[in-house]
């Protein structure tokens, strides 16, 4: 993974002061390529109580450290922001919801397609969600028909 420096430069750089606790969050949100919820943090660093927690995920946000992602599953997903990123919506990428194993995750390399608004309409943000079977999910499913076939 990174060593402590990559998670000290990723808050310096969006003018965050670099605290254990603040570490150990951004620590723990990048250690997949998944997103994360509130509850999934206070249940990964059981140390930390859970309003530290929030007031650390809005001074994220504020910062523009990570943006928030709406999923439709009732709680709200965070991930880290690459470093050039301004979460304007020219930075709007797509994401994807497994309906299975309710984790999503963020398909950076596809970006959420223009939608051109009548006048007088002013775009703020997009929430661009696709909704399936992850890869891991598929795999398992297919290993499942693929059983029940043969029996």
């Amino acid at each position: 993974m990174h060593d402590e420096a990559f998670f000290v430069a990723k808050l310096t750089l969006r003018h965050i002061k670099p605290t254990a606790t603040r570490l150990l969050i951004v620590r723990e949100m990048m250690r997949g390529d998944e997103t994360v919820s509130l509850p999934e943090l206070e249940r990964l660093l059981p140390t930390i109580d859970k309003s530290t927690i929030s007031r650390t995920l809005s001074l994220f946000l504020l910062h523009r450290l990570i943006h928030a992602i709406d999923d439709g599953s009732g709680a709200l997903k965070y991930a880290v922001c690459a470093d050039d990123c301004d979460c304007t919506v020219q930075d709007e990428h797509t994401h994807f919801y497994c309906e299975h194993c309710h984790r999503t995750f963020c398909l950076k390399q596809l970006s959420v397609p223009v939608v051109p608004l009548p006048d007088g309409f002013l775009l703020n943000s997009v929430n661009y969600v696709l909704k399936g079977l992850c890869p891991e999910c598929t795999r398992k499913e297919s290993e499942v028909r693929s059983k029940v076939i043969k029996e």
